[in-house]
């Protein structure tokens, strides 16, 4: 990560502490229980040793969950790409039923304010 992007300057310690505080809880006491410890007691080359191999572990996770899904044969794949032109075409026809039956509302006359006893216009 550190070297995809541009470090304007700053040094590596400041990186990571930045990188790290940026973290939310669980990321962060996943890279403090890969490093045996807080991250941040250990060396700027140990903590960058530790997130790159930590990187490593999740991009090959996700990595093999992309190939489980690729297995699929091609029968499959277009029965699938059948369900969702069948759904797409019932969304479109449950949105045109919709928008036929909406109805504007009627109406309504405001009620103005009279006296129960002379009937003007004041309130009771």
């Amino acid at each position: 990560m550190l070297r995809a992007c541009p470090h304007h300057g700053f040094t590596e310690l400041t990186q990571i502490d930045t990188f790290y505080i940026g973290l939310n809880e669980n990321d962060q006491d996943s890279l403090n229980a890969a490093a045996g410890g807080n991250l941040l007691s250990k060396t700027t080359k140990e903590a960058l040793n530790i997130t790159e191999n930590k990187s490593k572990v999740r991009y090959s996770r996700n990595k093999s969950n992309v190939s489980r899904m690729n297995t699929n044969s091609r029968e499959s794949s277009s029965k699938m790409d059948e369900r969702i032109d069948k759904l797409a075409d019932q969304i479109s026809t449950l949105v045109e039923i919709v928008s036929k039956k909406v109805v504007t509302p009627a109406t309504v006359k405001a009620v103005e304010e009279s006296c129960v006893t002379c009937g003007g216009a004041h309130a009771y």
